[in-house]
């Protein structure tokens, strides 16, 4: 081979490689402010952290003084602390929200017990944000903190606007807003940022499908009226308030939440009914899910310990340790009588009739556990992360739902075919034992969760890949206006053009009543006519 052939070869080369990197999109280290929620909300929000970190962003999370998950990682991020008053008593916080939801549930599936449940969660809600407008105070109240993150110089704040300081932060930097979202202050975040037709698109609290009939509709919409004035006369003034004073008399809350650039919808098509969207909503559900690692010694000796018959997997989510002891029992029963093994997380007083088949424990590798070949049906409470997890590893699912966005889910996996939704408030262990056999031993149940298990993974890039792209994007153009409807700037009656129905149904009038008009004097002079004729 001769020197100058070889030479130009590489010449060549070089030249190609470098045409072909050209048009990649290169992202610098960004500067990123997180003010996150914490609880479950922050479990996902710290995956997505992580991935940040991977792709060299520099990261700051604002924290107040007491939380429950969130805790330094100094090899991820730098925490920016406020002081503010203790955290609300998880245990009893919890407690009561879980006592109110068993109350309403035992009236059933029915409309009263529907709504009932649906102003339970609203008077709870707004208990929340009663104590969620203290920190958002604290934050606003700090000259000094508010000085810091002023000469900081963030590129782009990404937050959870189930909170509101976060947007209210992004307003007053002055810099771009991203949202990691399900839900917002109301509701369910779609039903606040994309058109809503209430034909099809089922409310939160309904337990419908998108195939309702006229009860079903005349329902849907009465839910959404009362998360309307719900919202309206309690909610938005609880924050308005702070808004008025921090960011000026014209702005109000309801408004800030409308300008995210980018929102990152922590929902996948696959699970969720098909509805209008918009360009800057980017799905990214299942964006935590992951391959299963190996067990520790404890869990994979007690699964190989099943053989055939596999396992039970069930845990009710990061913020409900435990049930009522009746209920409690109740399950417990129906895990005694069933062939396989249940590993149960659990942190509660210990049911007497547990079964030798059961083990309970405070922590439960779930991710790890719903990965396994031997894992036969997880038993949920119908949290947005351990539902995903289950239909990523194709685990069909009984869904023991309590609170807030939960029934939703399990009654999107019910209508896929994937799950099985029971009342908790009203189970006895008859009804747990026969869901178990049904949803174990029928393959109908399996067979829907691998479908959707290979729908959901057959997909161009991952959900998080997707997610850090879009967070580079922002970074990259300072901002997404280009994406963003101006539909938030409109006042209701523009929005669905009543001023213009107004207008055509006025004009409409003007022109029947000009014709009424010209008609009657036709007719008169034409009467005079005939009457002068004769």
């Amino acid at each position: 081979m001769d020197s100058p052939g070889w030479k130009g070869r590489l010449q060549i080369a070089c030249a190609f490689s470098i045409f072909i990197m050209l048009p990649c999109p290169v992202t610098q280290g960004a500067k990123i402010l997180v003010v996150p929620v914490d609880g479950s909300h922050w479990i996902n929000m710290e995956i997505l952290i992580e991935k940040l970190k991977e792709h060299g962003h520099n990261i700051r999370v604002l924290s107040y003084s007491s939380t429950l998950y969130l805790k330094e990682r100094p090899d991820l991020f730098e925490i920016i602390t406020t002081e503010t008053e203790k955290y609300i008593e998880r245990s009893n916080a919890i407690e009561l929200s879980v006592q109110n939801s068993l109350e309403c549930l035992q009236n059933g599936w029915t409309t009263w017990g529907k709504i009932k449940l649906q102003l339970s969660s609203s008077a709870f809600m707004y208990y929340l944000h009663s104590l969620f407008q203290n920190k958002t105070r604290a934050i606003f109240e700090n000259k000094n903190l508010l000085n810091q993150l002023k000469n900081a110089n963030f590129e782009v704040l990404l937050t959870d606007p189930v909170l509101v300081a976060g947007p209210m932060l992004a307003d007053y930097l002055k810099i771009p807003l991203v949202y990691n979202v399900r839900w917002d202050i109301i509701g369910e975040a779609h039903f606040h940022f994309a058109p809503l037709p209430l034909s099809y698109v089922p409310h939160p609290d309904t337990h419908f499908t998108d195939k309702m009939n006229f009860p079903q509709r005349t329902e849907n919409i009465v839910h959404h009226l009362i998360q309307l004035v719900t919202a309206k006369l309690f909610i938005y003034p609880i924050h308005n308030e702070i808004c008025h004073r921090h960011l000026g008399p014209d702005t109000d809350i309801q408004t800030l939440l409308l300008r995210a650039d980018v929102l990152l919808m922590r929902v996948d098509f696959v699970l969720e009914f098909p509805r209008p969207t918009m360009p800057n909503i980017v799905y990214i559900g299942g964006f935590h899910c992951k391959p299963a690692r190996p067990l520790a010694a404890e869990f994979e000796e007690f699964v190989q310990s099943s053989g055939k018959h596999g396992i039970i997997v069930m845990s009710l989510g990061s913020i409900i340790d435990s049930l009522p002891k009746q209920i409690t029992m109740e399950i417990a029963e129906a895990f005694a009588q069933v062939p396989q093994k249940v590993i149960w997380r659990y942190d509660g007083e210990i049911p007497p009739n547990i079964g030798n088949n059961t083990l309970l424990r405070k922590w439960i590798p779930q991710n790890d556990l719903l990965g396994h070949p031997n894992t036969r049906v997880f038993i949920s409470h119908g949290g947005t992360n351990g539902i995903y997890e289950a239909i990523y590893h194709g685990v069909p699912v009984i869904g023991m739902p309590l609170l807030f966005d939960q029934f939703d889910n399990v009654v999107r996996l019910e209508a896929r075919g994937a799950a099985k939704m029971l009342n908790v408030a009203t189970m006895p262990s008859a009804d747990l034992l026969q869901a178990l056999n049904e949803v174990i031993n029928d393959t109908f149940y399996r067979d829907n969760m691998k479908k959707l298990c290979a729908l959901h993974r057959d997909q161009p890039e991952s959900p998080m890949e997707r997610a850090v792209f879009w967070i580079e994007y922002v970074a990259r153009h300072k901002g997404a206006g280009h994406l963003r409807s101006e539909s938030y700037r409109l006042p209701w009656y523009t929005y669905y053009c009543v001023d213009v129905m107004v207008f055509l149904l006025s004009m409409f009038l003007m022109l029947t009543v000009l014709v009424v008009v010209a008609l009657k004097k036709l007719c008169r002079m034409a009467c005079r006519r005939k009457q002068k004729t004769e």
